[in-house]
């Protein structure tokens, strides 16, 4: 088999390597001096955990074979095949090695079980996301969770089911050290497993890593080691370089932090003194976003490449205006400055850009004149109707077009959201969130709020609230949009009045790329100077922001 396929097949299990150092130090942990521990590796793979633990028991005097200690079970036959291979040719022991679906097996306290309890569950869970972890594992999984009293959203990829379930096999005073995704942070159907984890240990101990640990896959990761049962309020943290660095932990080099009770953990790889900072000034002069307007969805259309027209198009079909929509062009690549403008929305017209929605809601009773007909035959030749999307609608053709709001906002980037006005008046699609402002908030907020939203906490509020995805892209859904901390309106209010008379030459710096500068000249007159925050607390912020963006985006720090 060529390495391409293998690496391939081992990316549809979720089964990666794990590095020496890191099963050698986890294992220690685990088993410390108990030489009668019993340890389970629950996805054991080809042994790299059963054989830091082999070692480990070694170390301490045991002798003989040790297949009353050391428990591994996999799907995959030839994986434990080579598992007892290695452990007999390294260690001279053999382990009792199951082949099956962990979440299927009884835990210790349920009949039928075929596994005692244990001292010490180790392992790297196969991390398998929710598009392919389906059919009977899934419900295998759900159910060995639910079984713990975690119920866990049909999003959550397999590793969370299967942390659960391996708990349920650990003597009360038992540890668990496990290499679990570094999403156990940041998205919100590891929530479950969260609150879970502070309900059901006594202890729990984070390590990150600054540098990715997998060769072979793109994930980056987190080590969790519990212990204990009965909850626990704090969770101590350690971080370092790389995995060659955990055997140099020092007893004091962890600190301890207390997690929000709900949402996410991103936080908790901030330094604790700029974690504090970033809560306090954001609970005092900072609100939320939905403050000044809920985000919303743009139109879901099921097919944009036939529902958005270029200019060209529309008049090839010779298709009216008044059938037809303004929208800001799939995408968000064009929104440069803090402003969208009428003049922006022609230039994009006469580039060939999408710049039109089919909107045939005015069609009544087959009026529509031939060029709209004519199109839509076009589009039946396509099969756009066949589209998921469109078949759930009662007309395919007829997408719910979302009216104009106030402002844009860019949920998916590599840098940061931004917040743009919408000032051409135009629709949008899903690409991108829309904000109505409320009743309450004055019109000038439409100008203000997209360079207000330049400082330094908000970016580092985004960060903490978004969700990193493959590539390092920040995606922030609705819910999480409207979290973002933005300054309140009459600090707003104070700091546009300094801001204003700036604007044009501070879009100039957004449109060449210059968003560094923006931000240095925001923070100096909203956090400094409105907000009141010293010069160091400001460079806090600004460190913190730009390290979990440099961690997320894999960037050098």
């Amino acid at each position: 088999m060529d390495l391409s396929h293998e690496l391939a097949q081992r990316k549809g299990r979720g089964a990666f390597f794990t590095p020496d150092p890191i099963a050698e130090w986890l294992a220690g942990w685990a088993i410390r001096d108990k030489p009668y521990a019993k340890v389970l590796d629950p996805t054991c793979g080809e042994a790299v955990f059963l054989l830091s633990a082999a070692g480990r028991l070694r170390s301490l005097g045991v002798e003989g074979d040790l297949r009353n200690q050391l428990f591994g079970v996999d799907l995959h036959r030839a994986s434990l095949d080579s598992a007892a291979e290695l452990l007999t040719s390294k260690h001279r022991a053999s382990a009792t090695l199951i082949e099956d679906d962990f979440t299927s097996l009884e835990s210790p306290a349920q009949l039928g079980h075929s596994l005692p309890m244990m001292d010490a569950v180790i392992g790297n869970p196969p991390f398998v996301r929710y598009q392919e972890h389906r059919g009977d594992a899934r419900k295998s999984s759900a159910a060995a969770a639910l079984a713990q009293g975690v119920r866990l959203s049909g999003l959550a990829s397999s590793w969370a089911a299967l942390l659960v379930h391996a708990a349920a096999f650990l003597k009360d005073d038992g540890r668990l050290a496990m290499v679990l995704p570094a999403e156990l942070l940041t998205v919100h159907y590891a929530e479950p497993i969260r609150r879970w984890l502070r309900k059901r240990f006594a202890a729990v101990r984070m390590v990150f890593f600054d540098h990715l640990q997998f060769a072979d896959a793109e994930e980056q990761v987190v080590l969790v080691a519990a212990e204990g049962s009965g909850g626990c309020d704090s969770i101590t943290l350690m971080e370092v370089e790389s995995a060659e660095d955990l055997a140099n932990l020092h007893a004091l080099d962890p600190f301890s932090a207390v997690p929000a009770d709900e949402g996410k953990w991103t936080d908790l790889l901030m330094v604790p003194s700029h974690r504090q900072l970033f809560q306090r000034t954001s609970g005092e002069r900072f609100t939320t976003l939905t403050a000044f307007g809920k985000p919303e969805l743009g139109t879901v259309t099921g097919a944009n490449s036939f529902f958005t027209l270029s200019e060209a198009t529309r008049q090839e079909f010779q298709i009216p205006e008044r059938y037809l929509q303004r929208i800001s062009p799939p995408g968000t690549k064009h929104l440069k400055s803090s402003t969208f403008s009428r003049g922006d929305w022609e230039e994009l017209r006469c580039a060939g850009e999408r710049v039109w929605l089919l909107q045939p809601n005015r069609l009544k009773n087959g009026s529509a004149p031939a060029g709209v007909r004519s199109y839509l035959k076009f589009g039946e030749s396509l099969k756009v109707q066949d589209a998921y999307k469109c078949t759930v609608r009662q007309d395919w053709w007829r997408p719910p077009a979302v009216s104009p709001p106030d402002l844009f906002f860019t949920y998916m980037s590599h840098r940061f959201p931004r917040i743009i006005s919408n000032s051409a008046e135009v629709g949008f699609l899903n690409s991108m969130h829309g904000i109505r402002l409320g009743e309450d908030i004055s019109s000038t907020m439409k100008e203000a709020l997209p360079l207000l939203a330049f400082n330094s906490l908000t970016l580092l509020g985004a960060e903490i609230f978004g969700r990193a995805y493959g590539g390092g892209i920040l995606k922030m859904e609705p819910r999480e949009a409207a979290s973002l901390p933005v300054p309140r309106p009459d600090v707003a209010e104070e700091a546009w009045e300094k801001v204003a008379p700036q604007r044009t030459s501070l879009d100039q710096m957004l449109v060449r790329g210059r968003w560094e500068e923006v931000v240095a000249v925001v923070d100096e007159i909203l956090l400094r100077g409105v907000v009141g925050l010293e010069a160091a607390d400001v460079d806090a912020l600004r460190v913190s922001g730009e390290g979990l963006r440099k961690r997320r985006t894999r960037e050098p720090r």
